[in-house]
């Protein structure tokens, strides 16, 4: 191997200025991010000790020249700790944040199917869902559908939905 062929591998090796600046920008962001969890979500996430002041300190921030300085030296300590510990926690975190909107979503579209009268979707949910008493639900559906039709408040669909959603975490 010549000189010229080690000094290319180093540069080959090497990240460009605008690559770490992307990093750099990153890293920022997820700090901003922490940031903006709340106490709860935050304590699920691995910090190292280096980050939990500063981030408690950025939350208590209100001046937008002070919160951005301090985000952006959150950005720099995130540069020396291994983020990736980190980044996976809240990665998960969001994803199941999505999970949860996404069951919240079919289960409301499973109880708008009932209520409307959808046939089948009466059977599928019972034979899905065998621990659900099929008499309480029909009685529900019922229910829901003349709440419905007299203009009330839907009770009745708000306790199916509590049904449906109680045997999703079951």
């Amino acid at each position: 191997m010549t000189d010229n062929d080690e000094f290319d591998e180093e540069l080959s090796e090497e990240k460009s200025k605008s690559q770490l600046k992307r990093e750099m920008h990153e890293l920022q962001e997820l700090g901003e991010a922490l940031v903006k969890l709340s106490d709860k979500e935050l304590s699920k996430i691995p910090l190292p000790e280096q980050l939990v002041d500063p981030i408690a300190l950025a939350r208590r921030i209100t001046a937008n020249g002070g919160k951005r300085r301090q985000l952006q030296y959150i950005g720099k300590l995130m540069r020396r700790v291994d983020v990736e510990p980190i980044r996976r926690a809240y990665d998960e975190m969001q994803h199941g944040h999505r999970t949860a909107a996404r069951k919240h979503q079919q289960t409301e579209k499973l109880r708008d199917q009932l209520v409307n009268g959808d046939s089948g979707t009466l059977d599928t949910v019972l034979s899905t869902y065998p621990a659900l008493d099929r008499q309480q639900l029909t009685h529900l559906v019922r229910q829901a559908q003349k709440e419905r039709e007299l203009a009330k408040p839907a009770s009745s669909a708000k306790k199916i939905f509590q049904l449906l959603w109680e045997q999703q975490i079951c």
